[in-house]
This record gives structure tokens, C-alpha cells and sequence, in this order.
């Protein structure tokens, strides 16, 4: 038979689907450190939440519209017709010496004395954070972190078998008497802890600032338990009176490893982040980085560099300013009008997020469907901690939908939240009960005083 009669030959009849006998027949193999590598209950929202008719309060995409994106077009084009032989090249893996070089410039806005063989640039900050959770952690050793904390953060110190501690936060930022407490728990339990992780400015997801005066504090506290300080610092230039505060790393060089993003700031596709580390430690990154990636991506690492020298960064940076504070102006003036009564939720200075606390008897995570048939999308708390708590909070986010979708959502939202407590009150309390096809949801009545921090659940201490 020849290679044309064979083809010309009639298809065999499709066999019926029958699923395999064993669902992953690899799972004996895996290493044992994949049993904490689950999805996010963020990361699973998206297929609905970028639902056209859905109004997502729940992701942290930065707004780029305010991008000159045909200047953006023509400046890559350059790059390729002048430099792609070296554009579209391996590279170093430490990265590009004059994309470090304006780190530092960067970086300097906020206090911190560095020199470019400090910056190990990264693809994203994300991967800077497991690159650092993988030299640091062994299995069972333990990291603390702010309750509530950044979901992708969580999601690393898990897959390395990391033990996380939330330590109490309030309106001010992380507490300093908890932190300690946690710190003295675990020495007396013969625990190792490694690292401190925090988001010190706008933070992710609870939108408040470290204050000032307790970040002296909070290092010296790591210093005498001998803890290294992990500082992720996206949203730093993003404050909305553009005030910058003084980054950790700028307070003690040689024991906070500072990680960096022009994500937020710039273009979160490029994945261009950096570390800035003890030289000690950013030996041992530059070979991590090898071992992951070998280098990254000298194609984005340029776009970045020639964006920085050609174009007024700094104000487009205060344009991003404006229209985020514009948004989060329509999210608080949404929630005061929306929300029902007991309703509580943070007044974020800058950054993407707004925390908001729910009443008793309401759990977020078992009324997110509700919401979602409603057609608005939020993040429950329970995402941001690894100790089950959350479940009456909520994460809503600003930064990407227009101001009047901003205002739909949370009216939506409220609607959800009447419905609820409504069905709790007929149950005799029972509020996260399942409710069966919420329609369109109504205006909420009575607006709910703004309060600018309820005290978040004290998780880990026992507080």
C-alpha cells in the first residue's frame, strides 16, 4: 500500500472516551514537596472573572492604558534593527549591567544606598521570592509572615515544605509585640525560623503601611532572633499623596533581602523584577538563577532599560498615582454607600487593595459563588492565610475596572451581602448556608460608617 492509498483509506470510527483507571498514574514518583503545591483560590477565579458581564473586584492587574504604547512599539523596534544580536541573545544571569545600574536609580527614591553588583535582576519578583524561599528553607523550617499575606508568596513557602506563622497586623502594619511573641514562641518550641517576610507599603492584600517608626524596630527584633528580613516592595512609588517611606533595606542592607517589580510601575507582562541581597546571598542567587532559567529574558531586560532612559518614567509612575487614586476614591465611596451595617474595611494611602471584614455568621469563601452569579468576583481572605483564617474577610481590588464598574461591583456585591445575612437571620444565624441562584442583587440600605481598621483575625498567637 502506498503512502496516497493509505491516506485515501476511510477513517476508523472514533473509540468512545473511558477515563483512565488511575487518574495520575506519575503520583508515586513526585517529590514530596509537591504535596504543598495546590492552586490558588485566586488563580481559580479567573476563568469567571474575566467573564465580560462579570465585574472583577477580585485580581491585581495593573492598569496600562496610560502607556505610550506606539512609542513602546517603536522603541522595541529599535532595539531589534540596532542591538538584536545581542537582544535576542543568552546573557548574563546576574543581568544587564545598565538595567541595574538604573535600579539603583530606582531604588534610591526610597533610601537605599545600592551598587549595581547588589541587583540580580529576575523574571518578576516572584520568582526573586522562590528563588530565595529555595536557598533558605528546608522542610519544616519555619517562615513568618503578616496575616493576612500575598497569596504567591504563600504558594512558595508551602512547595518548599515551609512552615508559615501569621503574625498580627493592624492599622499601622505589622505588629511589633506580636512579631516578637511569635519569634520567642518558636525558640521556645526549638523551631528554626528562617525568614520574616513582608509587604511593608500598600500591602497585598490588606492595603495598609508599615508605620515608620516600627520598622527599626521590627529589624531589631529580627536581628536578636537571627532572622532575615524578605521586604517585597511592588507597590512603594505607588502611594497616593507620593510620598515614598524609607524601604527596610535602606534601614539594614546587610539583613533584608529586597525584592523589586516594574510590574506594577511599568508592564507586568515584560516580568521584569530584581533582589537586592547581601553579597553573600546574591552569589548564591545568581547560581539559582542559572539553575532556573540560565538567564532572563535580555529581549524584556532591554525594553525596560531603554523605556528608562528615553521616556519620563517618574511621571508616568504619578499618572498611575492619579488614576488609582481615583479608583480607590470610587471603592470606599461605593462601600460607604453599599454595604451593609458591620461591614468594616481598610483605608488604603496607595497601592491596589481594600480589606474589607464582613459580619459574624457570613463566610466569604462559601458565598463567593453566590457573588459570581450575581456577576461580581472578589477574593475571600481565606486565600491569604495557610491556618484556615479569613473567613470573614475579603479582598476587592481597584486598579484595573473603570470608576462606574467599580461602583456596580460593590452594589452588587452589597446585594450578595443583604441576601446572606438575610438568609442567616431565617436559618437562625446559619449564614453561609447555600442559597440557590441569586439574581440580580438589589442596593444595599443603610451605608456602613467607614472604619479605617477593624483588628484582623489574630492568627498564629492565639490573639
Amino acid at each position: 500500500m502506498t503512502e496516497n492509498s493509505a491516506a485515501a483509506q476511510p477513517c476508523s470510527p472514533a473509540q468512545p472516551y473511558s477515563a483512565p483507571a488511575v487518574l495520575d498514574p506519575h503520583r508515586a514518583r513526585y517529590a514530596a514537596r509537591t504535596a504543598g503545591m495546590t492552586a490558588s483560590e485566586i488563580r481559580a477565579l479567573f476563568s469567571v472573572a474575566s467573564r465580560p458581564e462579570v465585574v472583577s473586584l477580585a485580581g491585581g492587574m495593573p492598569n496600562l492604558a496610560a502607556l505610550p504604547l506606539q512609542s513602546l512599539a517603536e522603541l522595541t523596534a529599535r532595539i531589534i534593527e540596532e542591538d538584536g544580536l545581542t537582544a535576542l541573545q543568552y546573557a548574563s544571569a546576574h543581568g544587564s549591567p545598565l538595567l541595574r545600574e538604573q535600579i539603583c536609580d530606582v531604588t534610591a527614591l526610597e533610601g537605599i544606598a545600592a551598587h549595581p553588583d547588589d541587583v540580580v535582576v529576575t523574571v518578576g519578583s516572584q520568582m526573586g521570592l522562590d528563588l530565595v524561599t529555595r536557598l533558605f528553607c528546608d522542610p519544616g523550617d519555619v517562615v513568618v509572615a503578616e496575616g493576612p499575606s500575598y497569596v504567591g508568596a504563600l504558594g512558595s513557602f508551602t512547595a518548599y515544605q515551609a512552615r508559615v506563622v501569621h503574625v498580627a497586623m493592624d492599622g499601622h502594619g505589622l505588629v511589633p509585640e506580636a512579631l516578637r511573641a511569635a519569634l520567642r514562641q518558636a525558640a521556645d518550641a526549638g523551631q528554626r525560623v528562617k525568614l520574616l517576610y513582608t509587604i511593608p507599603n500598600f500591602h497585598n492584600p490588606a492595603g495598609v503601611t508599615l508605620a515608620v517608626g516600627r520598622r527599626a524596630e521590627i529589624l531589631e527584633i529580627c536581628r536578636a532572633y537571627d532572622v532575615l528580613v524578605v521586604e517585597d516592595n511592588p507597590y512603594g512609588l505607588l502611594g497616593f499623596d507620593g510620598q515614598t517611606y524609607p524601604a527596610l533595606r535602606s534601614l539594614d542592607p546587610d539583613n533584608v533581602v529586597y525584592l523589586g517589580s516594574f510590574s506594577k510601575t511599568f508592564a507586568s507582562g515584560l516580568r521584569v523584577g530584581w533582589v537586592l541581597a547581601p553579597s553573600g546571598v546574591r552569589e548564591k542567587l545568581v547560581l539559582a538563577t542559572e539553575s532556573a532559567t540560565l538567564c532572563p529574558p535580555t529581549l524584556n531586560q532591554a525594553i525596560v532599560s531603554r523605556y528608562l532612559a528615553t521616556h519620563d518614567w517618574q511621571g508616568r509612575i504619578e499618572s498611575f498615582r492619579e488614576t488609582y487614586r481615583e479608583r480607590r476614591d470610587a471603592m470606599l465611596s461605593a462601600l460607604e454607600r453599599y454595604l451593609p451595617q458591620g461591614c468594616t474595611w481598610t483605608t488604603p494611602d496607595g497601592g491596589f487593595y481594600v480589606w474589607v471584614t464582613v459580619p459574624e455568621g457570613v463566610d466569604t469563601k462559601a458565598m463567593l459563588p453566590r457573588a459570581v452569579a450575581a456577576q461580581v468576583a472578589y477574593a475571600s481572605g481565606t486565600g491569604f492565610h495557610t491556618d484556615g483564617s479569613g473567613g470573614r474577610q475579603m479582598r476587592l481590588s481597584y486598579c484595573y475596572p473603570e470608576p462606574d464598574r467599580i461602583r456596580e461591583g460593590v452594589r452588587r456585591l452589597a446585594g450578595v451581602l443583604e441576601a446572606e445575612l438575610a438568609a442567616g437571620r431565617d436559618a437562625g444565624g446559619n449564614a453561609g448556608r447555600a442559597l440557590a441562584g441569586v439574581g440580580a442583587p438589589g442596593r444595599g440600605h443603610g451605608a456602613c460608617p467607614r472604619r479605617r481598621w477593624p483588628d484582623l483575625a489574630r492568627a498564629a498567637l492565639g490573639q
